[in-house]
């Protein structure tokens, strides 16, 4: 059997099981071993499909000649074990940014995520948790991506089915062929899988990385480990030919309904089971996936705090929804992040949905992305109250099991809110830069933000390149630039983040102790002031 395809792109091929099987999914496993033209070899999970099909999806890296042969844990069934053939592979030759790059892999110095060919990739991500479902239409679903592509976003995160605040085959949770499960855990279902496909295919094809949550935390005490493996392995065959990033679960170790009722210890019990049998899925998710995705997971407050750094690739962060009031646990928990060792990657997963509570408005949306770009976090993710639930007008998200509603917001609407584009315009001045070798140097701005005072100017940079100072809108007056390097010259504009209009400030250069002051900065608005080395 030959195949022919091109490098970091999924091809797909299936198998006629010849034996009729009582129970295909739980009764038989398949993979395909790949050996590259260089001898590597991977060893690549297939997938149940329905009735006696199975299916492998591949994305080869190298160009040339691989050979390939099927493994079953029933040897004796000929039809799919020990078959072999080739698959010839040609360059990509389309304009797709992730098959050119390839998928994301951590830096070489641990410190940001970057493509297979070493580009760095700058993470801006939209929360649609129940984005599979059908409550948002396929022709929506095209709608949003387009949004957000338009916009300048580069990540989705997007939970594989089993949806938070709600219990197991709530209807709102369903898509066109039901729910991901049996009722009773005892197989997949391979048709709901079927139209999810539909909805990966279209974010990579547009240029969107799939961040994929397995699940919401407290499945996994539903499920138990063993068919949580199963549900990941599911996964993995499914997408992991595509470039996705893997995140194990959502608030990983938060209980389905948090009763504070219980005394604390059934709370530290609870964790602590909860974090066994979390680590050990995540360690299985790492050894059958054949690609090496990066592996994180959404936690409460950081997922280095939920499980071992053996387990992680980056660090995701929750850092509250309290409108400015989550500021200074923003900025504490980034900090933090970025000085633990062993180094990784941190991205802020969720803070602060747009319009949640009424509040978090856009500016709190620009507040909170310079807070944590600012203090060396590598990626920011959005959210709008009213996109993650899939919010209509018809049919109203309703009250999670805490009793609360989140919002009403229609999704028609919550993806026009102005924080998503400012965010947008925020990453397009990043990319400008090398963004990857900012550093925090909150010691460069005179005054600047301390634990006394969160509400100051931040500041980051790269040593004899680059500074960007942010002014919150709380802060009217002059800034002071200090330790500019002797007979340095920036250029140096002012970039309104609400509009992403550019003021320019002529050139900035130090006086005999290496300062420079800015003008006045207008009131009641916060800026950017950019300086950037002439020549």
């Amino acid at each position: 059997m030959h195949y022919t395809g091109q490098t970091h792109c999924p091809v797909e091929w299936h198998f006629l099981s010849s034996r009729s099987y009582a129970d295909p999914f739980n009764d038989l496993e398949m993979d395909v071993l790949f050996s590259a033209p260089d001898g590597t070899e991977q060893r690549v999970p297939a997938f149940w499909a329905g009735d006696r099909e199975w299916r492998v999806r591949f994305a080869p890296s190298q160009t040339g000649v691989y050979r390939w042969r099927t493994i079953c844990s029933d040897a004796g069934d000929s039809s799919l074990h020990g078959i072999e053939g080739t698959l010839t592979v040609e360059p990509y030759d389309g304009s797709n940014p992730l098959l050119r790059r390839g998928a994301l892999q951590v830096s070489v110095d641990r410190r940001f995520l970057q493509h297979r060919d070493g580009t760095p990739f700058l993470w801006l991500g939209d929360t649609w948790w129940m984005g599979l479902c059908r409550r948002l239409s396929f022709y929506d679903f095209q709608t949003l991506t387009a949004d957000r592509v338009q916009k300048g976003f580069s990540v989705i995160q997007i939970v594989a089915g089993l949806y938070p605040d709600m219990g197991a085959f709530d209807e709102r949770g369903a898509n066109e062929a039901g729910f991901p499960w049996q009722a009773d855990w005892a197989r997949i279902n391979p048709r709901y899988f079927d139209m999810a496909d539909l909805r990966i295919h279209w974010l990579v094809k547009t240029g969107l990385v799939p961040c994929i949550l397995g699940c919401w935390g407290y499945y996994i005490h539903w499920l138990g480990v063993e068919q949580m493996k199963r549900h990941w392995r599911y996964i993995v065959a499914r997408w992991g030919a595509y470039p996705v990033v893997w995140c194990l679960a959502g608030e990983i170790l938060m209980p389905f309904y948090d009763d504070h009722s219980r005394p604390r210890e059934w709370h530290e019990q609870y964790q602590r089971e909860t974090r066994t049998m979390w680590e050990e899925v995540g360690r299985y998710v790492h050894t059958i996936d054949p690609y090496d995705h990066p592996v994180t997971a959404h936690p409460s407050v950081s997922a280095r705090d939920s499980l071992s750094d053996d387990v992680l690739d980056f660090d995701m962060l929750q850092t509250g929804h309290g409108d400015r009031t989550s500021l200074p646990n923003t900025i504490n928990q980034v900090v933090r992040s970025t000085s633990r060792q062993p180094t990784m990657p941190v991205v802020e997963g969720e803070v602060c949905y747009e319009g949640i509570g009424e509040a978090s408005r856009q500016e709190v949306q620009r507040l909170m992305f310079w807070a944590c770009w600012l203090n060396g976090a590598k990626g920011f993710t959005y959210g709008a109250n009213g996109i993650w639930q899939v919010n209509t007008r018809e049919k109203p998200y309703g009250p999670s099991p805490q009793g609360m509603a989140w919002g009403d917001t229609p999704c028609e609407e919550a993806y026009r809110l102005p924080g998503s584009g400012q965010l947008g315009m925020a990453k397009r001045l990043l990319e400008r830069f090398e963004w990857w070798r900012l550093e925090p140097h909150p010691e460069w701005v005179e005054p600047h933000w301390s634990e006394s005072d969160y509400f100051q100017p931040l500041c980051a940079g790269i040593p004899g390149k680059l500074r960007l100072i942010y002014a919150p809108p709380t802060y009217a007056g002059r800034l002071t630039v200090n330790a500019l390097e002797p007979g340095a010259s920036y250029h140096a504009f002012l970039f309104d983040p609400a509009t992403g209009r550019e003021t320019p400030l002529g050139e900035a250069a130090g006086d005999a102790d290496g300062r420079w002051q800015t003008p006045v900065l207008p009131k009641f608005q916060d800026w950017l002031i950019v300086l950037s080395r002439a020549g």
